[in-house]
């Protein structure tokens, strides 16, 4: 289907970019073989590191011309294969490309190159009194381009919106070679067909981004954080829609099982005290510029919780207290990889359906014969499902397995959810889009992508 990179392809690559910023070494390929997901490894050909949007836009013409595969690379945090080289071919990798380019305070916006650390710009944002609310669990390292790439969220979507809220426009090379602005830097869009939103979430395979401009908000002058302790996991989940109801709204809501704790513990070595009737938690965050506003809130949410049979409630009383309980929530992920092979399944359901969806992951656990550890943002029924091996034999992890991760997804379904709220669909989803999307749908959604890319060379092999 594609070709392979020959020497005179090389030829025209070097003169378009400097060769030392194209890198063959095998040794060094090894670092851009894998991401974050599960153990998968597939080396690309060459990558190349451009530092400005004219550079990917030509080495993209030439891909096209010659039938290249290319892959774009943001950090390599994803966490369903997105910026895995399938076909080998071209890697563009888009960390020199990582300049916060203005951030302007009179219409409170920013623009950023796609290589820029998501942390690096809510720090920025900070020191002028703004806001960057997107915060996925991997904001130390992931980069702004992955998140856009990806729909990614974090805690605050609960409060704040998604990433779809805060991106403006996009400058994105086209895998034919051009490059394009997406839309308007205006918080209405009335204008046609709104592409700058058909990119978010498009993992890579309608264009790659080479500048965003994105919204920010004042920052919040005030916050509060909770550590809610329940007997099950359907107390604790139950508890969150309520909270809501009573017309509070946090800045994020968190779910954590227990055994995700205590491998946190004994990962990060955090000292918490663990009640042996434990066995789920919430993590509340409530943010806002009134103090007094924020207690009275904080005293609604308290009155839920004891309706829910909460058995104890921890207020951070000092920024440490606060900052070792998100470490808490944001470490798990590293540290169920660190315990067991594992695959994490990403999903969302409207979020008063939360305890029937994990009541339901682990019956279906237990008649496959897989545990789990659940966490992720409750308050937007956004639901981590990381399955464990344990003492699955190698037959049934590689073959029975996928029949119990269908079945999570269908019923995630059948509740009014979808396989992904935030991960991607990437390599390792794409086979279960079928449960999601009719065959109409996944038409529709490949004809887009011949649009943008008629010779299929941009991150082949993801979604479809």
């Amino acid at each position: 289907m594609f070709n392979k990179i020959t020497p005179d392809i090389l030829q025209l690559f070097k003169q378009l970019i400097e060769e030392d910023r194209l890198m063959s070494d095998p040794i060094r390929l090894a670092d851009y073989a894998h991401d974050e997901t599960e153990d998968l490894r597939y080396t690309p050909d060459l990558v190349a590191f451009p530092e400005k949007a004219e550079e990917v836009a030509a080495l993209l013409k030439v891909c096209h011309e010659h039938n290249i595969p290319v892959t774009p690379r943001g950090a390599g945090t994803g966490l369903s294969g997105g910026s895995l080289a399938i076909h080998g071919g071209l890697m563009i990798a888009m960390q020199r490309m990582n300049k916060i380019i203005t951030i302007d305070e009179k219409n409170l916006q920013a623009i950023v190159e796609p290589g820029v650390i998501t942390e690096e710009l809510i720090n920025a944002a900070a020191t002028k009194d703004l806001l960057y609310p997107v915060d996925p669990a991997s904001k130390g390292s992931c980069f702004i381009g992955g998140n856009i790439s990806h729909g990614s969220g974090g805690p605050r979507v609960v409060k704040y919106g998604t990433i779809r809220e805060y991106v403006l426009n996009l400058q994105v090379a086209l895998p034919t070679g051009e490059l394009i602005w997406t839309g308007a830097n205006t918080l209405k869009y009335a204008s046609g067909y709104n592409l700058t939103q058909l990119f978010i979430g498009s993992e890579g395979t309608l264009g790659i981004i080479c500048k965003a401009v994105v919204k920010l908000i004042p920052k919040p002058k005030q916050n509060l954080l909770l550590f809610a302790s329940f007997a099950s996991n359907e107390e604790a989940c139950e508890a969150v829609g309520v909270i809501f109801k009573r017309g509070v709204v946090p800045s994020a809501v968190e779910f954590m099982e227990r055994k995700g704790v205590e491998w946190v513990k004994a990962y990060d070595d955090i000292q918490f005290h663990l009640l042996p009737q434990m066995e789920a938690f919430l993590l509340i965050e409530l943010d806002g510029d009134s103090l007094d506003e924020l207690m009275r809130q904080c005293e609604e949410v308290n009155q839920v919780l004891e309706e829910k049979n909460c058995l104890d409630v921890l207020l951070a009383e000092t920024a440490n207290q606060k900052e070792t309980l998100w470490r808490l929530r944001r470490t798990m992920p590293l540290s169920v990889k660190a315990n067991s092979i594992y695959k994490e399944e990403d999903t969302v359901v409207p979020r008063a359906t939360l305890p029937v969806l994990i009541s339901g992951i682990k019956e279906i656990g237990t008649r496959y014969g897989f545990e789990s550890v659940c966490y992720g943002h409750a308050g937007d029924g956004n639901l981590h499902v990381n399955i464990i091996k344990g003492k699955m034999s190698d037959y049934d992890w590689h073959h029975k397995l996928k029949e119990g991760i269908k079945e999570i997804f269908k019923l995630t379904i059948e509740l009014g959810g979808t396989i992904s709220g935030e991960h991607g669909i990437g390599l390792v989803q794409k086979e279960y889009m079928p449960l999601k999307y009719t065959a109409l749908h996944l038409e529709i959604m490949r004809g887009i992508k011949k649009v943008f890319d008629p010779k299929g060379i941009l991150n082949p092999g993801k979604i479809f």
